[in-house]
């Protein structure tokens, strides 16, 4: 037996540690790499679905279909993986695998964007609307989404239905559109959200009797809160930075480790 052969042999052992299993992935040669596709555990499969080239031919396709989704999922992630699989994945039953296309696939051609923009699960509608430029006869689907509606503002002109949406998301994307008029600029400096006035107050063009106006109404008692609102404003200060811990030898980490019985 070749020390190959060998190697493809302990690539589908089942008890194997997983140190052992991250080592053999480094091995060069593609027949071990394709035993390991074929592993027990799944999280060796998708390890391999994460990198792998397609050697010998037909291992991405095989990944593709295998019974995990957590392998599928990860193969969206593979740089190697060529177009058609990837419409293969766009199309998987299992809505992690379709939103790590999104995540992976950004020139996605306009069939799977438009698959993908109209999901019937929210959160891969929400992570398309974010992903992709949506086609023009698709806004107002989008707009009449509610997973969606806020992400697609920025693709349509602000109006006053916008500005008064029920949805503080929806206004506070107004808020922020390039393209907003004075009119609307003080309709929603009007809000009763303060992260909308807050948005209001962060624009360039607000004026700046305006903003000072606006930002005397931001006070909160929460800390989580103010730091988000001035952050947007950009006038936010970092806590210091606290001194490094002390650095452990090997000894003293494994008897820390011990003492914490790990």
């Amino acid at each position: 037996m070749t020390l190959d052969d060998e190697l493809s042999a302990l690539a589908v052992q089942e008890d194997l540690p997983a140190d052992l299993v991250w080592r053999l992935l480094q091995h060069p040669p593609a027949m071990v790499r394709a035993r390991l596709a074929e592993h027990p555990e799944p999280s060796v499969r998708a390890a391999v679905a994460a990198s792998v080239a397609d050697e010998p031919p037909g291992l991405l396709a095989r990944l593709a279909v295998d019974q995990d989704p957590s392998v599928r999922a990860f193969l969206a992630m593979n740089e190697h993986l060529p177009p058609e699989l990837l419409t293969v994945l766009a199309d998987d039953a299992e809505p992690s695998v379709r939103s790590n296309v999104i995540q992976y696939w950004r020139d996605a051609p306009e069939p799977v964007r438009r698959a993908l923009l109209t999901d019937p699960d929210p959160n891969v509608r929400r992570s398309a609307a974010s992903a992709y430029s949506p086609p023009a006869d698709l806004l107002p689907v989008l707009l009449a989404d509610p997973e969606t509606r806020a992400i697609a503002v920025r693709y349509v002109d602000p109006s006053p239905e916008l500005a008064r949406d029920p949805e503080s998301g929806v206004r506070r994307a107004v808020a922020a559109h390039p393209h907003l008029s004075a009119e609307l600029r003080d309709v929603l400096a009007a809000d009763l959200d303060v992260f909308v006035r807050n948005t209001i107050a962060a624009r360039p063009d607000t004026p700046s009797a305006l903003r000072e106006r606006l930002v005397a109404t931001l006070a909160t008692d929460d800390p989580w809160a103010e730091w988000v609102l001035s952050f947007q404003r950009n006038t936010h200060a970092c806590p210091p930075h606290g001194s490094a811990p002390p650095r452990l030898t090997r000894e003293q980490a494994e008897d820390l480790l011990a003492r914490a019985g790990l």
